[in-house]
């Protein structure tokens, strides 16, 4: 480093406080190892660079301080595939085989005859509704801890019912790889999900690295109970909070207490929260992951029923945000060495 910075003083560049001179000593590491090597060479990635450079390099004009380096991103299809249904759906799913022999109404009562019929698309027709009272119906009852047990369990063996694979293994390497960059610039990462906050929080930080505090999604109500001498928090069958579409800036609020500076998303029900994003005024960056690669994973934007991106790629399109290509901008999809033709 010194002998770079004495060539570049002999050059003419003076002063190590030169905002030129800051920003290239200061991201050194990313001239010798790629922080983002399954992103392909390119516009998106550059952005992505350029706006961490940007906002964490000392007395530069876009410098950030890093407490207010707040980073929010959806879970389902952002960093993990949501395709041919939430993973949550088939973890609700589960819950209604086990809990059917205590319900023999079940057999005849919608959406759970469906699902004991193994017809899950049926079961879904009726949208985020039938998914909601089945959530209330299924982990109702359960003490906080025995649910966070049972999550962590079913999400060790869960697999991809396409894939066969672990469904944690169906996260973007990609986007661990953009967690861990901004983590590694003092980027404080938040998943701010339409999932069930309990259902995330048990295994976010050992898949993502992102600790149960640090997650934000829809919610049922609890009540706390003394059981067998014990305090206990208890599931209930009530809704408390979607934390979707307009839910997003709401909840990021009540929870963080600060606005981003960075959102990712890939789908309508995130635009909200990418709109709260560019209204900051400090420097920001708003990305929509966009699903067209039909090949190594799923092509889906403006017709789906599932993670819908139609009025977000318009806003996209009129605010100049970052639309990742998974097709053109990601040479691996899947986590670790699994590559995307496996």
């Amino acid at each position: 480093m010194g002998l770079l910075i004495q060539l570049l003083r002999r050059a003419g560049v003076t002063g190590i406080a030169s905002p030129f001179l800051a920003l290239l000593v200061s991201h050194l590491p990313a001239f010798s190892a790629d922080p983002l090597p399954s992103w392909n060479p390119g516009p998106t990635k550059d952005a992505i660079l350029r706006f961490v450079a940007q906002v964490t390099t000392p007395g530069t004009r876009d410098f950030v301080p890093a407490a207010e380096r707040i980073a929010t991103f959806d879970n389902d299809g952002t960093l993990w595939a949501e395709q041919p249904v939430y993973f949550q759906a088939l973890f609700v799913f589960d819950r209604v085989q086990a809990l059917s022999p205590k319900h023999p109404e079940w057999q005849t009562q919608e959406p759970y005859a469906s699902i004991l019929r193994k017809d899950f698309r049926t079961a879904l027709a009726g949208g985020e509704h039938a998914l909601v009272e089945m959530v209330m119906a299924t982990h109702a009852g359960m003490t906080t801890e025995e649910f966070s047990d049972l999550t962590r369990k079913w999400i060790s063996t869960a697999r991809h019912p396409a894939t066969g694979r672990l469904l944690t293994d169906m996260t973007y390497q990609p986007m661990l790889e953009l967690l861990a960059y901004l983590r590694s610039r003092e980027f404080k990462t938040y998943i701010v999900s339409g999932g069930g906050i309990e259902f995330i929080r048990p295994w976010s930080e050992g898949t993502y690295g992102i600790p149960p505090e640090q997650v934000i999604g829809s919610s049922i109500r609890t009540r706390f109970e003394m059981r067998n001498g014990r305090a206990t928090l208890v599931k209930l069958p009530e809704l408390s909070f979607i934390d979707d579409k307009a839910g997003k800036p709401v909840a990021i609020q009540h929870h963080i207490g600060r606005r981003p500076i960075l959102a990712c998303g890939n789908s309508d029900g995130d635009l909200e929260m990418l709109q709260w994003t560019e209204a900051s005024t400090l420097p920001h960056l708003c990305l929509f992951v966009r699903h067209d690669d039909a090949a190594r994973e799923y092509a889906y934007d403006r017709e789906s029923s599932i993670g819908r991106l139609d009025k977000g790629l318009d806003e996209a399109a009129a605010h100049k945000w970052t639309v990742i290509s998974m097709k053109s901008d990601w040479n691996q999809i899947y986590r670790g060495a699994l590559k995307p033709t496996e």
